[in-house]
Protein backbone atom coordinates (compact mmCIF):
# COMPACT_ATOMS: atom_id res chain seq x y z
CA UNK A 1 0.00 0.00 0.00
CA UNK A 2 1.47 3.32 -1.08
CA UNK A 3 1.90 6.22 1.31
CA UNK A 4 -0.87 8.36 -0.20
CA UNK A 5 -3.26 5.40 -0.25
CA UNK A 6 -2.36 4.59 3.35
CA UNK A 7 -3.18 8.15 4.46
CA UNK A 8 -6.52 8.15 2.60
CA UNK A 9 -7.42 4.73 4.00
CA UNK A 10 -6.58 5.83 7.56
CA UNK A 11 -8.50 9.09 7.16
CA UNK A 12 -11.62 7.18 6.01
CA UNK A 13 -11.32 4.88 9.00
CA UNK A 14 -11.16 7.88 11.36
CA UNK A 15 -14.16 9.51 9.70
CA UNK A 16 -16.07 6.31 10.30
CA UNK A 17 -15.83 6.97 14.05
CA UNK A 18 -16.22 10.76 14.13
CA UNK A 19 -17.13 11.16 17.79
CA UNK A 20 -14.33 8.96 19.09
CA UNK A 21 -11.78 10.52 16.75
CA UNK A 22 -12.97 14.03 17.59
CA UNK A 23 -12.71 13.52 21.35
CA UNK A 24 -9.24 12.00 21.01
CA UNK A 25 -8.14 14.89 18.80
CA UNK A 26 -9.58 17.36 21.34
CA UNK A 27 -7.54 15.80 24.14
CA UNK A 28 -4.32 16.17 22.16
CA UNK A 29 -5.22 19.74 21.18
CA UNK A 30 -5.87 20.75 24.79
CA UNK A 31 -2.52 19.30 25.87
CA UNK A 32 -0.62 21.08 23.10
CA UNK A 33 -2.43 24.36 23.77
CA UNK A 34 -1.62 24.10 27.49
CA UNK A 35 2.09 23.69 26.76
CA UNK A 36 2.11 26.64 24.35
CA UNK A 37 0.12 28.95 26.64
CA UNK A 38 1.92 28.21 29.90
CA UNK A 39 5.41 28.41 28.41
CA UNK A 40 4.43 31.67 26.70
CA UNK A 41 3.27 33.12 30.02
CA UNK A 42 6.46 31.97 31.74
CA UNK A 43 8.64 33.43 29.00
CA UNK A 44 6.58 36.62 29.09
CA UNK A 45 7.17 36.94 32.83
CA UNK A 46 10.91 36.52 32.30
CA UNK A 47 10.98 39.13 29.53
CA UNK A 48 8.90 41.54 31.62
CA UNK A 49 11.23 41.33 34.61
CA UNK A 50 14.32 41.62 32.41
CA UNK A 51 12.79 44.67 30.71
CA UNK A 52 12.20 46.27 34.11
CA UNK A 53 15.87 45.83 35.02
CA UNK A 54 17.05 47.11 31.64
CA UNK A 55 14.91 50.20 32.16
CA UNK A 56 16.98 51.27 35.16
CA UNK A 57 20.36 50.62 33.59
CA UNK A 58 23.03 47.99 34.15
CA UNK A 59 25.78 50.09 35.77
CA UNK A 60 24.25 50.18 39.24
CA UNK A 61 25.60 49.05 42.58
CA UNK A 62 23.11 48.85 45.43
CA UNK A 63 24.46 49.00 48.98
CA UNK A 64 22.22 47.61 51.72
CA UNK A 65 23.06 47.35 55.42
CA UNK A 66 23.94 43.92 56.75
CA UNK A 67 26.33 41.27 55.47
CA UNK A 68 24.51 38.37 53.83
CA UNK A 69 26.47 35.12 54.03
CA UNK A 70 26.22 32.78 51.03
CA UNK A 71 28.31 29.92 52.37
CA UNK A 72 28.66 27.93 55.55
CA UNK A 73 26.22 27.33 58.37
CA UNK A 74 24.89 30.90 58.33
CA UNK A 75 23.80 30.74 54.72
CA UNK A 76 20.65 32.70 55.38
CA UNK A 77 21.85 34.95 58.18
CA UNK A 78 22.05 38.69 57.77
CA UNK A 79 23.76 40.70 60.51
CA UNK A 80 23.84 44.49 60.70
CA UNK A 81 26.53 45.99 62.91
CA UNK A 82 26.24 49.60 61.73
CA UNK A 83 23.60 51.47 59.80
CA UNK A 84 24.23 53.27 56.54
CA UNK A 85 24.43 57.02 57.06
CA UNK A 86 24.72 60.21 55.06
CA UNK A 87 28.41 60.26 56.00
CA UNK A 88 28.77 56.88 54.28
CA UNK A 89 27.14 58.23 51.13
CA UNK A 90 29.48 61.22 51.11
CA UNK A 91 32.50 58.96 51.63
CA UNK A 92 31.50 56.74 48.72
CA UNK A 93 31.13 59.70 46.37
CA UNK A 94 34.42 61.16 47.52
CA UNK A 95 36.56 58.00 47.67
CA UNK A 96 35.24 55.74 44.89
CA UNK A 97 36.59 57.21 41.63
CA UNK A 98 34.44 54.94 39.45
CA UNK A 99 31.22 56.35 40.95
CA UNK A 100 29.56 58.89 38.66
CA UNK A 101 26.56 59.50 40.93
CA UNK A 102 25.53 58.42 44.41
CA UNK A 103 21.90 58.50 45.55
CA UNK A 104 21.23 57.83 49.24
CA UNK A 105 17.68 56.59 49.80
CA UNK A 106 15.44 56.82 52.86
CA UNK A 107 11.87 55.56 52.50
CA UNK A 108 8.60 55.55 54.37
CA UNK A 109 4.88 56.18 54.01
CA UNK A 110 3.07 59.35 55.04
CA UNK A 111 -0.16 61.22 54.45
CA UNK A 112 0.25 63.92 51.82
CA UNK A 113 -2.47 66.56 51.75
CA UNK A 114 -3.39 69.76 49.95
CA UNK A 115 -6.36 71.77 51.19
CA UNK A 116 -9.24 69.26 51.49
CA UNK A 117 -7.58 66.41 49.64
CA UNK A 118 -5.22 63.87 51.16
CA UNK A 119 -3.89 60.38 50.52
CA UNK A 120 -1.24 57.92 51.67
CA UNK A 121 1.91 58.20 49.57
CA UNK A 122 5.25 56.40 49.48
CA UNK A 123 7.91 58.97 50.40
CA UNK A 124 11.40 58.64 48.90
CA UNK A 125 14.03 60.77 50.54
CA UNK A 126 16.98 61.19 48.20
CA UNK A 127 19.06 63.70 46.23
CA UNK A 128 18.96 65.23 42.77
CA UNK A 129 21.03 62.30 41.43
CA UNK A 130 18.16 59.87 42.03
CA UNK A 131 16.42 60.64 38.74
CA UNK A 132 19.56 59.97 36.70
CA UNK A 133 20.53 56.89 38.68
CA UNK A 134 17.09 55.27 38.41
CA UNK A 135 16.41 56.51 34.86
CA UNK A 136 13.34 58.44 36.01
CA UNK A 137 12.17 61.36 33.86
CA UNK A 138 11.00 64.73 35.14
CA UNK A 139 7.81 65.90 33.46
CA UNK A 140 7.51 69.52 34.60
CA UNK A 141 9.22 71.89 36.96
CA UNK A 142 12.57 71.32 38.65
CA UNK A 143 14.46 68.46 40.21
CA UNK A 144 15.47 68.36 43.87
CA UNK A 145 18.14 70.97 44.63
CA UNK A 146 21.69 69.95 43.68
CA UNK A 147 23.94 69.24 46.65
CA UNK A 148 20.95 69.02 48.98
CA UNK A 149 22.23 66.33 51.32
CA UNK A 150 21.92 67.69 54.85
CA UNK A 151 19.83 70.87 54.74
CA UNK A 152 16.49 69.24 53.99
CA UNK A 153 14.87 72.14 52.14
CA UNK A 154 11.08 72.01 52.33
CA UNK A 155 10.45 71.05 48.69
CA UNK A 156 8.91 68.02 46.98
CA UNK A 157 8.67 66.42 43.55
CA UNK A 158 5.38 64.57 43.10
CA UNK A 159 4.53 61.53 41.02
CA UNK A 160 2.06 62.23 38.22
CA UNK A 161 -0.88 60.44 39.89
CA UNK A 162 -0.28 62.12 43.24
CA UNK A 163 -0.09 65.54 41.57
CA UNK A 164 -3.31 65.03 39.57
CA UNK A 165 -5.24 63.82 42.61
CA UNK A 166 -4.11 66.57 44.98
CA UNK A 167 -4.31 69.32 42.33
CA UNK A 168 -7.15 68.21 40.01
CA UNK A 169 -7.92 71.68 38.66
CA UNK A 170 -4.80 73.67 39.51
CA UNK A 171 -1.15 73.76 38.59
CA UNK A 172 0.73 71.83 41.29
CA UNK A 173 3.98 73.75 40.70
CA UNK A 174 4.43 76.20 43.53
CA UNK A 175 1.62 74.66 45.55
CA UNK A 176 2.04 73.81 49.21
CA UNK A 177 1.48 70.27 50.45
CA UNK A 178 1.67 68.83 53.93
CA UNK A 179 3.71 65.64 54.22
CA UNK A 180 3.03 64.17 57.62
CA UNK A 181 3.80 66.99 60.04
CA UNK A 182 5.96 68.94 57.58
CA UNK A 183 5.08 71.45 54.87
CA UNK A 184 6.74 71.45 51.46
CA UNK A 185 6.50 73.42 48.24
CA UNK A 186 5.96 71.43 45.05
CA UNK A 187 8.78 72.22 42.63
CA UNK A 188 8.35 69.43 40.09
CA UNK A 189 6.14 66.65 38.75
CA UNK A 190 7.48 63.37 37.39
CA UNK A 191 6.60 62.22 33.91
CA UNK A 192 4.16 59.26 33.95
CA UNK A 193 6.53 56.33 34.52
CA UNK A 194 4.53 53.15 34.94
CA UNK A 195 6.05 50.62 37.31
CA UNK A 196 9.71 49.95 38.00
CA UNK A 197 10.36 46.53 39.54
CA UNK A 198 6.88 46.53 41.01
CA UNK A 199 7.05 50.09 42.40
CA UNK A 200 4.60 52.56 40.90
CA UNK A 201 6.60 55.76 40.50
CA UNK A 202 3.43 57.69 39.74
CA UNK A 203 2.41 57.14 43.36
CA UNK A 204 5.46 58.59 45.12
CA UNK A 205 6.73 61.90 46.45
CA UNK A 206 10.43 62.74 46.34
CA UNK A 207 11.85 64.94 49.09
CA UNK A 208 15.42 65.79 50.17
CA UNK A 209 16.89 62.85 52.07
CA UNK A 210 17.57 64.86 55.23
CA UNK A 211 13.94 65.99 55.32
CA UNK A 212 12.72 62.38 54.98
CA UNK A 213 15.00 61.26 57.80
CA UNK A 214 13.59 63.97 60.06
CA UNK A 215 10.05 63.12 58.97
CA UNK A 216 10.44 59.46 59.91
CA UNK A 217 12.72 60.17 62.88
CA UNK A 218 15.56 58.06 61.51
CA UNK A 219 19.31 58.48 61.43
CA UNK A 220 19.98 55.66 58.95
CA UNK A 221 19.45 55.12 55.24
CA UNK A 222 17.43 52.40 53.55
CA UNK A 223 20.13 51.94 50.90
CA UNK A 224 22.71 53.72 48.79
CA UNK A 225 22.52 53.42 45.00
CA UNK A 226 25.73 54.04 43.05
CA UNK A 227 25.84 54.70 39.31
CA UNK A 228 29.21 53.52 37.96
CA UNK A 229 30.76 55.38 35.04
CA UNK A 230 31.38 52.29 32.88
CA UNK A 231 30.02 48.76 32.99
CA UNK A 232 33.56 47.39 32.82
CA UNK A 233 34.36 49.14 36.12
CA UNK A 234 31.59 47.44 38.13
CA UNK A 235 33.75 44.89 39.95
CA UNK A 236 36.53 47.39 40.66
CA UNK A 237 33.99 49.93 41.94
CA UNK A 238 32.35 47.26 44.09
CA UNK A 239 35.64 46.40 45.79
CA UNK A 240 36.53 50.06 46.31
CA UNK A 241 33.11 50.67 47.80
CA UNK A 242 33.44 47.72 50.19
CA UNK A 243 36.90 48.90 51.25
CA UNK A 244 35.66 52.45 51.93
CA UNK A 245 32.72 51.32 54.05
CA UNK A 246 34.79 48.68 55.82
CA UNK A 247 37.26 51.36 56.89
CA UNK A 248 34.43 53.60 58.09
CA UNK A 249 32.71 50.77 60.00
CA UNK A 250 35.70 49.90 62.20
CA UNK A 251 37.05 47.19 59.94
CA UNK A 252 33.77 45.28 59.74
CA UNK A 253 32.44 44.26 56.32
CA UNK A 254 28.84 44.75 57.40
CA UNK A 255 27.18 45.75 54.13
CA UNK A 256 26.03 43.84 51.07
CA UNK A 257 26.79 45.27 47.64
CA UNK A 258 24.48 43.99 44.93
CA UNK A 259 25.39 44.36 41.28
CA UNK A 260 22.66 44.80 38.72
CA UNK A 261 24.09 42.00 36.58
CA UNK A 262 23.95 39.52 39.45
CA UNK A 263 20.32 40.33 40.14
CA UNK A 264 19.40 40.11 36.45
CA UNK A 265 21.13 36.75 36.05
CA UNK A 266 19.50 35.37 39.18
CA UNK A 267 16.01 36.43 38.13
CA UNK A 268 16.56 35.21 34.58
CA UNK A 269 17.67 31.77 35.75
CA UNK A 270 14.81 31.46 38.22
CA UNK A 271 12.17 32.47 35.70
CA UNK A 272 13.65 30.28 32.96
CA UNK A 273 13.57 27.30 35.32
CA UNK A 274 10.00 28.18 36.27
CA UNK A 275 9.03 28.28 32.59
CA UNK A 276 10.55 24.85 32.02
CA UNK A 277 8.77 23.47 35.08
CA UNK A 278 5.42 24.88 34.01
CA UNK A 279 5.94 23.51 30.50
CA UNK A 280 6.76 20.09 31.93
CA UNK A 281 3.59 20.12 34.03
CA UNK A 282 1.54 21.05 30.98
CA UNK A 283 3.26 18.28 29.01
CA UNK A 284 1.71 15.75 31.39
CA UNK A 285 -1.61 16.41 29.67
CA UNK A 286 0.07 15.55 26.37
CA UNK A 287 1.29 12.27 27.83
CA UNK A 288 -2.24 11.49 29.01
CA UNK A 289 -3.50 12.26 25.50
CA UNK A 290 -0.93 9.81 24.13
CA UNK A 291 -2.29 7.12 26.43
CA UNK A 292 -5.76 7.97 25.19
CA UNK A 293 -4.68 7.48 21.57
CA UNK A 294 -3.11 4.15 22.51
CA UNK A 295 -6.35 2.97 24.14
CA UNK A 296 -8.39 4.13 21.15
CA UNK A 297 -6.12 2.18 18.82
CA UNK A 298 -6.44 -0.95 20.98
CA UNK A 299 -10.23 -0.67 20.86
CA UNK A 300 -10.06 -0.02 17.13
CA UNK A 301 -8.02 -3.19 16.55
CA UNK A 302 -10.42 -5.31 18.59
CA UNK A 303 -13.42 -3.90 16.69
CA UNK A 304 -11.88 -4.38 13.24
CA UNK A 305 -10.68 -7.98 13.36
CA UNK A 306 -12.71 -8.79 10.25
CA UNK A 307 -11.05 -5.90 8.40
CA UNK A 308 -7.64 -7.12 9.51
CA UNK A 309 -8.49 -10.62 8.30
CA UNK A 310 -9.60 -9.26 4.93
CA UNK A 311 -6.36 -7.31 4.51
CA UNK A 312 -4.35 -10.40 5.37
CA UNK A 313 -6.40 -12.45 2.89
CA UNK A 314 -5.64 -9.90 0.19
CA UNK A 315 -1.94 -10.41 0.81
CA UNK A 316 -1.12 -7.59 3.20
CA UNK A 317 1.80 -8.35 5.50
CA UNK A 318 1.73 -7.88 9.28
CA UNK A 319 3.81 -4.72 9.00
CA UNK A 320 1.42 -3.21 6.46
CA UNK A 321 -1.59 -3.93 8.67
CA UNK A 322 0.19 -2.42 11.66
CA UNK A 323 1.10 0.55 9.47
CA UNK A 324 -2.61 1.27 8.90
CA UNK A 325 -3.26 1.68 12.63
CA UNK A 326 0.00 3.55 13.12
CA UNK A 327 -1.00 5.97 10.36
CA UNK A 328 -4.34 6.56 12.09
CA UNK A 329 -2.55 7.31 15.36
CA UNK A 330 -0.15 9.68 13.60
CA UNK A 331 -3.01 11.49 11.88
CA UNK A 332 -4.81 11.97 15.19
CA UNK A 333 -1.62 13.17 16.90
CA UNK A 334 -0.62 15.54 14.09
CA UNK A 335 -4.08 17.03 13.65
CA UNK A 336 -4.51 17.47 17.40
CA UNK A 337 -1.05 19.01 17.81
CA UNK A 338 -1.59 21.48 14.97
CA UNK A 339 -5.00 22.45 16.32
CA UNK A 340 -3.57 22.83 19.83
CA UNK A 341 -0.66 24.97 18.66
CA UNK A 342 -3.03 27.20 16.71
CA UNK A 343 -5.33 27.47 19.74
CA UNK A 344 -2.42 28.21 22.07
CA UNK A 345 -0.89 30.85 19.79
CA UNK A 346 -4.31 32.49 19.40
CA UNK A 347 -4.74 32.55 23.18
CA UNK A 348 -1.27 34.10 23.60
CA UNK A 349 -2.14 36.79 21.04
CA UNK A 350 -5.32 37.57 22.97
CA UNK A 351 -3.32 37.89 26.20
CA UNK A 352 -0.81 40.16 24.45
CA UNK A 353 -3.64 42.31 23.10
CA UNK A 354 -5.44 42.44 26.44
CA UNK A 355 -2.28 43.16 28.45
CA UNK A 356 -0.01 45.08 26.04
CA UNK A 357 2.64 45.73 28.71
CA UNK A 358 3.09 42.01 29.33
CA UNK A 359 5.38 40.57 26.60
CA UNK A 360 3.80 37.11 26.32
CA UNK A 361 5.67 35.20 23.62
CA UNK A 362 5.78 31.50 22.82
CA UNK A 363 9.38 30.18 22.84
CA UNK A 364 10.23 28.16 19.74
CA UNK A 365 11.34 25.16 21.79
CA UNK A 366 7.79 24.82 23.16
CA UNK A 367 6.38 24.42 19.64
Amino acid sequence: MRGAELVRFSARALRGHRLRSGLTLLGVAIGAAAVVMLTALGEGARRYVMGQFEGIGSNLLVVVPGKTETQGAAAFASVTTEDLTLDDAEAVLRAVPEAARVAPVATGTATVSHEERSRQVAIIGTTSDFLEVQRVKLGRGANLPIGELRRGTAVAVLGSTVASELFPAADPLGGIVRIGDLRARVIGVLEPQGTQLGADLNEVALVPVAKAMRLFNRSSLFRIVVDVRAHSDLEVAKQHLIDVLKERHRGEEDVTVITQDAVVDAFSNILRTLTLAVGAIAAISLAVSGLGIMNVMLVSVSERTSEVGLLRALGAERGQVAGVFLAEALLLSAAGALAGIALGVAAVEIVAWWFPKFPAQTPLWAV
